[in-house]
């Protein structure tokens, strides 16, 4: 348990991270502070909304906030898992393969878009989302801490949608929408 000093200290600096996050999202403090919850439990989130409404500004303005790396991937339906992951690449110089790390190496990882790829470059992410680290080519790669994902979800009746399955729906702890501006 914390004591009060430290506690009070600890809430005045969340504080602090949600105003700062709401001058630049404007009107929208009850969604700022459920993703500053999100993060703080350790959780992913997942914000499921018509395009254009401020999630991928909300999305780097929290990790500009909370000073932690940033990484936006575009889902797309021709984007492979090693697009995400990283992949290893042969250099003939030491006639050896060596891996090169993907944009999930990151502590905020934006997955724009998430249900334009196809599930099985969704499922890359479920390991990484789950237990903090990846595996490629049969090595296990740890993921920086924290490590959290903030996912866009399009309406699935837009053209060009996958549904999310539910083994990476249950990685997301919120489901959250920012709805249309003032």
């Amino acid at each position: 348990m914390l004591p009060a000093a430290t506690a009070l200290q600890a809430s005045q600096q969340i504080e602090t991270i949600i105003a700062s996050v709401s001058q630049i999202i404007l009107g929208k403090e009850n969604v700022v502070r459920l993703a500053v919850t999100c993060l703080l439990a350790r959780g992913h989130l997942l914000f499921e909304d018509q395009p254009g409404v401020g999630k991928t500004m909300l999305s780097q303005a929290l990790a500009q906030a909370l000073g932690l790396g940033f990484r936006r991937v575009q889902f797309t339906s021709d984007l492979l898992p090693a697009d995400i992951l990283g992949a290893s690449v042969y250099d003939r110089d030491t006639a050896a393969f060596h891996f090169h790390r993907g944009p999930v190496f990151t502590q905020v990882l934006l997955a724009d878009e998430i249900n334009r790829a196809t599930p099985k470059t969704q499922s890359a992410l479920l390991e990484a989302m789950e237990e903090g680290k990846i595996t490629a080519d049969g090595s296990t790669h740890p993921l920086p801490e924290p490590f959290f994902v903030i996912a866009t979800q399009n309406p699935s009746s837009q053209i060009g949608t996958f549904m999310l399955p539910e083994s990476q729906m249950d990685r997301f702890l919120m489901r959250l929408a920012l709805g249309v501006p003032d």
